[in-house]
């Protein structure tokens, strides 16, 4: 009956339908893992984001390692800022709005340094490439509190001085003559005693999932309408072999319905003009 299928045709539609399917699965299961990667994160978020800042214990939960976990724990630390080192990142959109962060070293009294991002700038008016002004941190002894972020991989790009591509904290290390903790740096939350003018202060990040689940089922609904319209396109060949053989099957005749009693006086009345 499905002789057919076993042709080198048909076979090799099996094993195109078999492909595409699997690529189908595959990229199902690429969103699910993206969609776990992210609750992840959501978790983090809501577990460390709001929690009571801690107080900096040098060699315990400084940046000079990082703990995944720890993402956005805020720490807080007591210093002075390093404004001759200041940098500011390009490229940093806010709200669809190009800008920069800017990045000021605090100096500890352990001797080492932090960088602290201090919120964002948009991008400026008055000379092509810069912000406009870069406020001013708090000047002497200032206590800071900061988010727990990764430092950024480097990239091969250039940037004009006094500006970087991105949160190279090893690179930033060597900019400076005091050791710099560079395993992590802090994205603002408070300052005491606060600036005169601050930059932009990051959001909070958003906690919403995405549309990675709902992405994961239609790619496996995919892969299964594969192979629904490979049954289909057999059933149909099958169809056709059968009325080129002479072997279909004689379609049932449908009996005419008898006509009921008022349609039957509905006919005579027409017939005799009176309607």
């Amino acid at each position: 009956m499905f002789r057919y299928f076993f042709s080198v045709r048909w076979l090799g539609w099996l094993a195109m339908v078999v492909v595409i399917a699997a690529g189908c699965v595959g990229l199902g299961r690429w969103q699910l893992d993206r969609r776990e990667a992210v609750v992840e994160d959501i978790q983090r978020i809501e577990a460390n984001y709001d929690a009571a800042p801690e107080r900096y214990v040098p060699g315990t939960n400084g940046f000079d390692t990082f703990d995944p976990s720890r993402e956005w724990t805020p720490v807080t630390f007591t210093g002075t800022y390093d404004v001759d080192h200041q940098v500011v990142a390009r490229n940093r959109p806010l709200n669809g709005q190009p800008g920069y962060e800017v990045l000021t070293p605090l100096r500890l009294e352990d001797g080492t340094a932090v960088i602290i991002d201090r919120g964002w700038l948009p991008i400026g008016n008055a000379e092509a490439g810069r912000p406009d002004v870069v406020p001013a941190p708090p000047a002497g002894e200032v206590e800071v509190t900061a988010r727990i972020r990764p430092g950024e991989p480097e990239v091969n790009r250039g940037a004009p001085e006094g500006q970087v591509a991105s949160i190279h904290l090893p690179s930033f290390a060597e900019r400076v003559d005091y050791p710099v903790q560079d395993a992590a740096y802090g994205l603002l939350a408070l300052e005491r005693p606060a600036a005169a003018e601050t930059p932009v202060a990051a959001p909070k990040p958003s906690i919403d999932e995405g549309p990675h689940l709902s992405y994961s089922l239609q790619w496996f609904a995919f892969g299964v309408l594969a192979f629904v319209g490979l049954g289909y396109a057999a059933r149909q060949q099958r169809r056709s072999d059968a009325e080129r053989d002479g072997t279909a099957p004689d379609r049932p005749v449908r009996r005419r319905r008898r006509p009921s009693s008022e349609e039957e006086e509905d006919a005579i009345l027409d017939a005799r003009g009176i309607r």
